[in-house]
C-alpha cells in the first residue's frame, strides 16, 4: 500500500496507523497512500498541531498538524498529566461542546482521558445537547474544578474545530502553563489503554458517579446568575411588539437566550423580540452565511431584512458558540450601521460607569472603578478614564489576559464591571474571566432601552463621547503570510530600519513623528522606567505597538497603532486607531496610515492583502 513512500514519511505513516483507532481517519490515510499523494501526507504528518495559549484549532482531517481524535486524546493525555501535578489532591475536570462536526466524538474522547486518569468530569453534554462555550468557564469557576475544556471553533469555518482549555481559575491559560503543557503532550503521545473506549468508560463512571451529566444544574445556576448580576428594573422592557430582532447565526446561542429572555427578562419570542428563522437552529453547515462570524460583511443581512420587514430598529448577533456579541442599528436616516466592536465597547464602558455612579457611596468609596480592555482595542475607554476618574488598563491581546487581570484587581478591591477586545468580545460579571456573548446581549438591552426612554440613541451616546473625549476611528486589517517565517521576516526587516541608524527606536515613519514605541518581542517601551515594558514579553511573538502624531497634523490629532503575528492563523495582523477632531479626519488618517506602513514597512515579497 505504502511502499514507497519516501523512508521517513513511511515511518510517520506507520505510527499514524499505529496509533489511531478511528475508522474515518484511518480511511483517510489508507487513501492518500493508494494515491501516492506523498504532498497531502507530507503536509498532514511532518510536524505536530502545536499547543499553545489558544489551545487547539485546525481543520477537522487525519494527519499530526490537524484536528482529530487521536489529536485530542493525545492533547488530553499530557493536559491530564500536567494538571495532576498541580492539583493532585483535587482532579475535577468539566468538559463541554458545540454542535460543530466532530465536537461530541472529540469531547467523548476528552471526558474519557480524564476519567482514566482518575479526574472526576462534569460533562456539560447529553445525548444530542449543546452548551455554548462560556458554559464551561462558568461551571469551572462554580464547582471549583481544576480544569475545563471546551470543544468548539469559535466562528472559524465549518470545517475547523478546536480544543480550549481553561485553568482552575476560570481563565483561559497563559504562559508558562502553555509551554508545560506542550512538553507534557509531548511526552505522553502513545494512547493510554482504553482510552478508545469512550461509551463504556463514560457509562461506568457515570453509575460509580465519576461522571456527572451537569448540564441542567449548569445551565439553571447561569441563568440564575444573570438575573442576579446583570438584571434590573426590567418592568420597563418594551412587552407586547417585537422591538429586536437576534440570530445566534447557525449556532448554539438561541436556546440559552431563549430561556434567558423568558425567565429573567420576561421577552417572548414573537411576541417581543424575533429570531431569524433560517439562522435559528445549530447547523454546522452554516449554510446561510459564507463565514459564520458576525463581523464579516453580509453575515447580519437575513437579520436586518426581517427586522426592515417588521419595522424594528435594533438587531443583535452572537457568533456560533456564543461568546461574542454584535450589534446594528436603524439610524433615523433609515440607514443600517453595524457597530464596530470598539464602539459596541464604549457604549458598554459607558453604561456601566453610569450604573457605577448609582451605587451607595459606601461600596463605591471602598470599591474603585476598574475597567479593562486589550492593548488592540480602542483608547477610548481610556481616555474617557483620565476624564471621569477611574482606573483603566491595557492587556494583552486575548480574554485569558483581561481576565485574569481582571481577577488581580478584584482581590486588590477593585471593582470590575465590564472588559473588551475589539474582536467583538464582551466579559461582565457573570462571566468575570472570559467573555460571554449571552450576558452582553442582556447588558446590552437594558442599555438600549435605557438610552431609548430618555430619548436618545447608541448612535447619539457615541456622538456624545465623540465631543466629550475626541473622535476615534480604527482602520483594521492583515497580510497573508504565504509562510510563517515571514512574519519573523518582516519584524526583522522593520527592526533593521531603526537600528542600522543606531536609533532605540524609529523617530518617524513615513511622515508620522514617533510619540511612544513598544517592542514586547525584544523587550523595549520607550515611555517607561528603565525602558521595561508595561506588558509582558514574550520572544516567541511578533508585537510592536506605536504612538505617533503627523508632522503637519492638529496638535491633539495622534494615532496609535498594533502590529502582531496572528497565533492562530497566517495572518500578520495591523490594528490602526486615530484621533482627531472629526470623524472625517480620524478616518483619513488611520487610511492613510495604513498607507504609511504598506509603503514603508510591508514589503516584504510574499505578504498579500486585500487593503
Amino acid at each position: 500500500m505504502s511502499a514507497e513512500a519516501p523512508g521517513k514519511l513511511q515511518r510517520s505513516i506507520d505510527l499514524w496507523l499505529e496509533q489511531d483507532h478511528n475508522d474515518e481517519t484511518r480511511r483517510e490515510i489508507r487513501g492518500l497512500c493508494s494515491a501516492k499523494n506523498w504532498p497531502e501526507l507530507h503536509k498532514r504528518l511532518d510536524s505536530r498541531l502545536q499547543f499553545g495559549t489558544a489551545g487547539l484549532r485546525a481543520r477537522m482531517e487525519a494527519g499530526f498538524n490537524r484536528m482529530n481524535t487521536l489529536i485530542v486524546t493525545q492533547a488530553t493525555q499530557g493536559l491530564a498529566s500536567y494538571i495532576k501535578k498541580q492539583f493532585p489532591e483535587h482532579l475535577v475536570a468539566v468538559v463541554g461542546h458545540d454542535h460543530r462536526f466532530n465536537s461530541k466524538e472529540f469531547a467523548m474522547a476528552t471526558a474519557t482521558v480524564f476519567l482514566k486518569s482518575g479526574f472526576k468530569v462534569y460533562y456539560l453534554n447529553r445525548k444530542e445537547s449543546f452548551v455554548h462555550t462560556p458554559m464551561v468557564p462558568f461551571t469551572v469557576d462554580r464547582i471549583k474544578a481544576s480544569v475545563g475544556v471546551m470543544i468548539t471553533a469559535s466562528h472559524n469555518p465549518k470545517m475547523d474545530n478546536g480544543y480550549k482549555v481553561y485553568y482552575a481559575n476560570g481563565c483561559q491559560i497563559i504562559p508558562p502553563h502553555d509551554l508545560a503543557i506542550a512538553k507534557s503532550i509531548e511526552a505522553n503521545l502513545e494512547p493510554w489503554d482504553g482510552v478508545w473506549d469512550w461509551t463504556s468508560i463514560m457509562d461506568q463512571a457515570a453509575t460509580e458517579g465519576k461522571l456527572i451529566y451537569a448540564r441542567a444544574e449548569m445551565v439553571n445556576q447561569y441563568v440564575n446568575c444573570i438575573g442576579e448580576k446583570l438584571v434590573e428594573g426590567i418592568s420597563a422592557l418594551p412587552r407586547g411588539t417585537p422591538w429586536f430582532v437576534c440570530t445566534p447565526m447557525h449556532g448554539v446561542g438561541y436556546n440559552i437566550f431563549h430561556q434567558i429572555a423568558c425567565q429573567t427578562l420576561k421577552l417572548e419570542v414573537d411576541r417581543d423580540y424575533l429570531v431569524v428563522p433560517e439562522q435559528k437552529e445549530p447547523n454546522p453547515e452554516f449554510p446561510t452565511v459564507h463565514f459564520p462570524n458576525p463581523e464579516e460583511k453580509g453575515a447580519l443581512d437575513l437579520a436586518i431584512d426581517l427586522a426592515n420587514h417588521r419595522n424594528i430598529s435594533l438587531v443583535l448577533a452572537s457568533d456560533p458558540d456564543a461568546d461574542r456579541f454584535s450589534v446594528a442599528v436603524r439610524e433615523t436616516s433609515g440607514n443600517w450601521r453595524q457597530l464596530t466592536g470598539n464602539e459596541i465597547g464604549f457604549l458598554f464602558a459607558y453604561y456601566e460607569l453610569q450604573k457605577y455612579r448609582h451605587l451607595k457611596p459606601e461600596f463605591r468609596k471602598s470599591h474603585p472603578l476598574a475597567m479593562l480592555n486589550s492593548t488592540v482595542s480602542s483608547q477610548m475607554i481610556s481616555k474617557m478614564a483620565a476624564v471621569e476618574g477611574f482606573h483603566h488598563e491595557d492587556t494583552l491581546t486575548g480574554f485569558k489576559w483581561i481576565g485574569n487581570r481582571a481577577v488581580q484587581l478584584e482581590q486588590r478591591g477593585y471593582y470590575v464591571p465590564f472588559g473588551f477586545e475589539e474582536a467583538i468580545g464582551y466579559m461582565f460579571p457573570v462571566m468575570e474571566n472570559d467573555k460571554d456573548g449571552i450576558s452582553a446581549a442582556v447588558v446590552f438591552l437594558q442599555a438600549y432601552n435605557q438610552w431609548i426612554s430618555d430619548g436618545t440613541t447608541p448612535s447619539n451616546v457615541l456622538e456624545s463621547g465623540f465631543r466629550k473625549y475626541g473622535v476615534f476611528r480604527e482602520y483594521n486589517g492583515y497580510y497573508l503570510v504565504s509562510e510563517p517565517s515571514l512574519t519573523n521576516k518582516t519584524f526583522a526587516k522593520i527592526r533593521d530600519s531603526y537600528m542600522e541608524k543606531n536609533e532605540k527606536y524609529p523617530e518617524a515613519v513615513g511622515k508620522l513623528r514617533v510619540t511612544a514605541f513598544r517592542d514586547l518581542t525584544v523587550g523595549f517601551q520607550s515611555n517607561t522606567a528603565n525602558n521595561v515594558p508595561d506588558l509582558p514579553v514574550d520572544s516567541s511573538s511578533q508585537m510592536i505597538t506605536i504612538e505617533a502624531k503627523p508632522k503637519d497634523g492638529h496638535p491633539d490629532e495622534h494615532v496609535r497603532f498594533t502590529l502582531r503575528g496572528s497565533g492562530t492563523e497566517p495572518k500578520l495582523k495591523v490594528y490602526i486607531e486615530a484621533c482627531s477632531q472629526s470623524e472625517a479626519q480620524a478616518t483619513n488618517l488611520a487610511k492613510e496610515t495604513w498607507q504609511i506602513l504598506k509603503k514603508e514597512w510591508f514589503t516584504t515579497p510574499g505578504l498579500s492583502t486585500n487593503f
